[in-house]
């Protein structure tokens, strides 16, 4: 029998462990898996009314599925939102927000700096259906302003955005949006629902990439769209059970499984960030570092005002442009260049060559997107090891000769390749007055206490 649940509100470490369990009537103790494409009905009365909908029962997997609802269910208790509905990937997840609510002669207004996939649906695809779509700078409130001064059926945008990190004041787009007749769509995968919760500043959809933190280990693809429960059952699930963007049940279960550590992971990862940014801003290398936890980041304020955290990326710009970023980019070993972020292992790109190649360049020119920019996403590993290899990687792209060294996974093949030895048998030797074993030194004196790197660091002040 299944307990009564719990009188009071849970918090966001025991929604990510228990939110959505639904047992079965074996009573397992961790979520069921249901790899099942169909489900069999009782009879032909049971399942004529499955389809009209006078009795609820799962009919097949694209529509719903066991495994799927209890993540749907989760993710709506991590957000605070009244429902959720999956989807294969995020991107599936932004095109289904967009798609289901928008139609021929509508408008929409959109931050410039989004992620290049979301940028060419704005930019190419929506406008084929006769949908107007305008850019602004997602930082200037003017622009926000005009562009909601006619009316508007939709606003999109991301904060933190990416690769730059720049920030929207949500509560003020919000309030604008919604002058204009617009529902507002987040993009939130940047900062998590532990970082920042942008419904409560007046959001009306928030859409993710599980594929990032959710999942965190690289593993399975998956996407979120969270928001009312008449607009998710009424306006995006028609849209999503008959177009097909459905989520494997196996990607779900390895989602679940993802979440329970979202809570120990996120903030390990933001305090290695914020180490790492505080030590690439005293580089001589680095013109700039994007951060929103730096002091020199722009709208550092309204960080934090909007998110607990500076978040697990940061971005910075290297002296030198394309020849000088890949430089260093070959000069890692421990990072490893991905254009995936959100792991437990530090991922690194070039953003001009990888995910906004396609962006047309006077328009990365105008997000800020240099040929020498880089975007790193923090993983687990000890800090000390990052900042090591990214100090060497920098040595190198400055023309500094960098020690030959095998990328971490070779030296890790090959020693497990490597046959064991064993070591030749000696026969004892009597000692001599040559041989005698020589008096111990002296202890040595005990070195200076290395600083903690896990400590959230104050932000520094940047030398030139």
């Amino acid at each position: 029998m299944a307990k009564p649940a719990p009188d009071r509100p849970l918090r966001p470490a025991t929604l990510l462990v228990r939110g959505g369990l639904m047992r079965s009537n074996q009573d397992e103790t961790s979520e069921a898996l249901y790899l099942t494409s169909g489900f069999v009905y009782d009879s032909a009365l049971q399942a004529e009314q499955t389809f009209t909908g006078a009795v609820q029962h799962y009919q097949y997997s694209r529509f719903g599925n066991p495994t799927i609802a209890a993540l749907e269910a989760r993710l709506a208790a991590l957000e605070g939102a009244e429902a959720c509905r999956s989807t294969a990937t995020g991107m599936a997840a932004v095109s289904a927000a967009l798609l289901s609510h928008l139609k021929t002669g509508d408008r929409m207004v959109a931050s410039r700096a989004l992620f290049g996939s979301c940028h060419w649906i704005v930019s190419t695809l929506l406008p084929r259906y006769g949908i107007q779509t305008e850019f602004v700078d997602g930082a200037d409130l003017d622009q926000w302003a005009t562009a909601l001064k006619r009316p508007c059926q939709l606003v999109l945008l991301e904060t933190p955005s990416n690769p730059m990190l720049e920030l929207v004041d949500l509560r003020a787009v919000c309030d604008l949006a919604h002058a204009a007749g617009a529902i507002v769509v987040v993009d939130n995968v940047f900062a998590t629902p532990l970082l920042q919760k942008p419904m409560q500043f007046g959001a009306d959809v928030v859409v993710y990439s599980a594929t990032k933190h959710f999942d965190g280990q690289g593993r399975v693809l998956g996407g979120a769209v969270l928001g009312a429960k008449k607009w998710i059952e009424e306006v995006l699930q028609p849209f999503t059970r008959n177009t097909g963007p459905a989520l494997s049940p196996f990607n779900a279960w390895t989602i679940l499984k993802g979440l329970e550590t979202l809570h120990l992971r996120v903030p390990a990862m933001c305090r290695n960030a914020a180490a790492v940014a505080q030590m690439l801003e005293e580089r001589a290398e680095v013109e700039r570092v994007y951060y929103p936890y730096l002091a020199s980041h722009p709208q550092f304020d309204l960080a934090k005002q909007q998110m607990s955290a500076g978040g697990t990326l940061v971005s910075f710009d290297i002296a030198g442009g394309k020849e000088a970023a890949f430089r260093f980019l070959d000069a890692l070993r421990v990072i490893d260049i991905s254009n995936n972020l959100g792991d437990s292992r530090s991922l690194i790109t070039h953003p001009a060559t990888t995910t906004h190649m396609r962006v047309a360049a006077e328009e990365r020119a105008r997000l800020g997107i240099s040929d020498g920019t880089v975007r790193l996403s923090i993983g687990l590993e000890d800090v000390a090891d990052l900042v090591e290899d990214l100090a060497a990687a920098l040595d190198a792209a400055a023309g500094q000769p960098a020690p030959r060294r095998k990328p971490l996974a070779r030296i890790v093949a090959d020693e497990a390749a490597a046959p064991a030895r064993k070591p030749r048998a000696r026969a004892p030797k009597a000692p001599s007055a040559e041989t005698a074993p020589a008096p111990r030194p002296a202890p040595a004196e005990p070195a200076a206490e290395e600083p903690d790197l896990f400590q959230q660091p104050a932000p520094a002040r940047r030398r030139r």
